[in-house]
């Protein structure tokens, strides 16, 4: 059964799709956590114009990862250093660690931002009643 391409957020039971469009234009956050209905994480998007920078900020208790989905984006930390990181690179930093990124490329950057506090809960997916694993699971080529 194929799907139809989603322009909006839906909702079903236990789930909702989305896509960052539907959750507001133009640039600035992107709420995903609101949008989506997510309660256990945070999540939003950031979708900065070329050359903006954001103002330094760090956090009393949430840990955050950063994923670059587009554009090119230098992280700078309160150590002094500062790394670039383009489309698939990943960040995580600390609480207490100052941060500030800037879009340093030649078009808009979009990044997701998911913080939270207390921890990872383990692996605890399972199949559901009467399904079973193939011995050949997920795509070609992985590991």
């Amino acid at each position: 059964m194929a799907g139809e391409a989603i322009d909006d957020v839906i909702s079903g039971d236990g789930y909702a799709v989305g896509t960052l469009d539907a959750l507001g234009e133009g640039y600035g956050f992107r709420k995903i956590r609101r949008g989506l209905g997510v309660t256990a994480f945070g999540i939003n998007a950031l979708v900065f114009p070329v050359g903006y920078e954001g103002g330094s900020h760090y956090h009393d208790e949430q840990e955050e990862t950063y994923f670059v989905h587009r554009g090119t984006v230098e992280f700078h930390f309160g150590d002094g250093s500062a790394h670039v990181l383009g489309p698939g690179g990943l960040a995580r930093v600390d609480a207490a660690t100052v941060r500030k990124l800037k879009n340093i490329g030649d078009e808009d950057a979009v990044i997701v931002v998911a913080g939270g506090k207390d921890g990872y809960v383990g692996r605890d997916g399972k199949m559901p009643p009467g399904e079973q694993r193939s011995k050949k699971s997920g795509p070609p080529g992985a590991a």
